[in-house]
């Protein structure tokens, strides 16, 4: 039966994007929010808006009856639900054709076998498709899977068959090791997924991940739209991901489309999926999983054949045919996409919260970002961390690869550190620009980057700031006419740093350690400084919030606070036993009491934020003398969760 109104179920730039599209083909749509989202920017796009609970994923994007409910509110008879939440979760499904809600996806059967890594193996080998060597049965028992797992011989890997983003698994080196990667994998996964169900697979040394996208339709027509490359991950997650992939050919292509189109079959697949494949290095391919939803990484194919996967979806779900037929379907060019991540590279990218001061997208030819922000906006501690999808399409690899490291640079995120210079070294490493990588490359070549470490300020950014903060002093002696040279306190992540500024008008001086640079200010607005820099002219885009000053440089956000007239610091410093939240999150455990003696270093409490968990360790030796928050307490950045009482020798 057609539909006319579509409901996305998710927030953020897949709400976006799927609304971008729903509205060009003339559907009405419908955003559903939680406490968290209510100036979302996917709230503002969407036709009309329904709230559905509170900002916890459980109370709210992933309620069933919410977002049901949600639907008969607003007369929507369709529900697209993006990628996460309830893509992939077969009760929605079955619900939605319960209520005469069309499910823009897979038959709940298809999600339901393809969620299962071991079920979905067993099709796969029957289906004729590829699988890597392996035990896939239902005998569940640690010494069975032992037995088993010699058998099959090592390196191996050991999976969670409802697994997914590397949680419950493992690689297993040699036999002596292998009992104890079976519990830890299996308790991992009870506690992940609610099922210990584990498959063991030969391990596929350093290959390369490449997926292709298949769809179906109703009337049992299917075709793939070529490949992606995802090899280049961290901790088995997605970093890079380009059409097409570097190393292929015509006849290997079409071998991997066909089993691709093969699997899809072989579950009567409707609508958009991907299937996942390892590549070694002398060719061959094997069946890794069936994604039964849109990926975060589509536009590299939409941008590669010209077409609207979305518009796909949504003719696929109405009853019509496949727009084209295999032999109409043209791959032309290349396109790479990067995640842009609120978090931390430095502190192991750990996720970030916090106020958006300024986020502009970066505006270039061939360049597309997918995002959900708004100008100014909050990263909240609540969902993925991921602000936006950079993605750049060029005639050749080199040229959609070196537009793409522009993009990124370009765009402005200033409030939140961000891996913006993580992915700019990235795409600048000679190797991924060969393209001679695999799903290893980061772990071998990438760990000692600077991207990953604290980097000082240098002389120049120290005069940028001095002059951004002189230029916002109400002091007038810096205007008497008369070049002062006047000292100034700043704060830059635990750095304290006093420097003696000289300026005159325009010009700008800054000395510390012996050392001078100068600058001259050409213009300046709100938000861009434009100056000169030994003879060069650059621009440098910022916020100034009061003492506080965010700079577009180096690792993208730059925050340096103006302390000059700050009071003397006292108990906020490091070893003062006040144990705080590193970020906004929600305690998950607390492994003290009171009284308990705990020495530096020992981990104290679990804290959850944007499903990372995060160990809380304590800064000094000592005793256990309070302990101020509580198992699911939402805490705030910075906020005082246990007290410590030094020991005295």
């Amino acid at each position: 039966m057609a539909f006319s109104k579509v409901l996305v179920a998710n927030r953020g730039e897949i709400a976006v994007r799927v609304m971008k599209t729903a509205k060009a083909m003339g559907y009405e749509t419908v955003a559903v929010y939680s406490d968290a989202d209510r100036h979302a920017r996917h709230v503002q796009v969407a036709d009309e808006a329904v709230y559905i609970g509170a900002s916890k994923v459980s109370e709210s994007y992933l309620s069933i009856q919410n977002i049901i409910d949600a639907c008969k509110k607003t007369g929507a008879d369709a529900v697209h639900p993006g990628y996460g939440f309830l893509s992939e979760n077969t009760e929605f499904a079955a619900a939605c054709a319960e209520n005469g809600i069309t499910f823009i996806g897979p038959p709940a059967p298809a999600i339901e076998l393809m969620g299962s890594k071991r079920l979905s193996k067993i099709a796969m080998i029957q289906a004729g498709v590829p699988c890597v060597p392996g035990y896939e049965g239902d005998q569940q028992e640690i010494e069975y899977l032992e037995q088993q797992a010699n058998k099959i011989g090592y390196p191996l890997m050991v999976k969670a068959s409802a697994g997914g983003g590397g949680r419950g698994m493992r690689l297993v080196q040699s036999a002596t090791d292998i009992v104890e990667s079976l519990k830890t994998a299996r308790s991992e996964a009870e506690n992940a997924f609610g099922s210990g169900e584990l498959i063991l697979e030969k391990a596929v040394i350093a290959p390369r991940h490449v997926e292709i996208q298949v769809f179906g339709d109703t009337h049992g027509n299917y075709v793939y739209l070529f490949e992606r490359d995802c090899s280049i991950q961290r901790r088995h997650q997605k970093v890079v991901e380009e059409a097409p992939c570097p190393v292929m050919t015509e006849i290997l292509r079409q071998k991997m489309g066909e089993a691709a189109v093969a699997a899809a079959r072989s579950c009567d697949y409707v609508g958009a999926g991907t299937v996942e494949f390892l590549l070694d290095q002398s060719g061959e391919f094997y069946f890794l999983e069936m994604n039964t939803r849109l990926q975060v990484e589509h536009p590299v194919t939409e941008l590669v054949t010209g077409l609207d996967l979305v518009e796909w979806q949504l003719r696929v779900a109405n009853g019509e045919k496949l727009p084209l037929q295999q032999s109409e379907l043209t791959l032309t060019g290349h396109a790479i996409e990067v995640r842009l991540y609120a978090e931390d590279p430095r502190l192991d990218f750990l996720p970030q919260t916090g106020v958006v001061h300024r986020w502009v997208p970066a505006d270039l030819p061939n360049v597309r970002i997918d995002h959900g922000l708004r100008p100014q906006d909050e990263i909240s501690p609540f969902y993925d961390p991921m602000v936006a999808k950079v993605i750049a399409y060029g005639k050749t690899r080199h040229d959609a690869i070196r537009l793409l490291t522009r993009a990124v640079d370009d765009c402005v995120l200033l409030g939140v550190n961000s891996n913006k210079q993580f992915l700019v070294n990235l795409l600048k490493h000679p190797i991924i620009v060969k393209g001679d990588t695999n799903t290893a490359f980061i772990q071998e070549h990438f760990q000692d980057d600077e991207s990953l470490h604290n980097q000082t300020l240098g002389l120049e950014h120290l005069a940028i700031a001095s002059a951004l903060f002189t230029n916002a002093s109400s002091n007038n002696s810096w205007n008497t006419g008369i070049a002062l040279s006047l000292p100034l306190k700043l704060k830059h992540d635990d750095q304290q740093l006093q420097v003696l500024v000289k300026r005159d008008q325009n010009q700008v001086e800054v000395e510390i350690c012996g050392q001078t640079f100068a600058i001259q200010i050409l213009e300046q607005t709100a938000q861009k400084l434009i100056y000169d820099a030994n003879g060069v002219r650059r621009s440098i885009d910022y916020v100034l919030d009061g003492n506080h000053l965010y700079l577009d440089a180096v690792n993208g956000n730059i925050s340096i606070e103006n302390a000059t007239y700050a009071p003397p610091e006292t108990s906020d410093v490091a070893g003062d036993g006040k144990i705080r939240a590193p970020m906004d999150g929600a305690m998950i455990n607390i492994l003290v009491s009171v009284g308990d003696t705990v020495t530096k270093g020992q981990t104290l409490i679990v804290l959850e934020a944007m499903k990372i968990q995060q160990q809380i360790k304590s800064d000094s030796d000592g005793i256990v003398e309070e302990i101020i928050a509580q198992i699911g307490q939402q805490v705030k950045k910075r906020q005082v969760l246990l007290n410590i009482a030094f020991t005295t020798q």
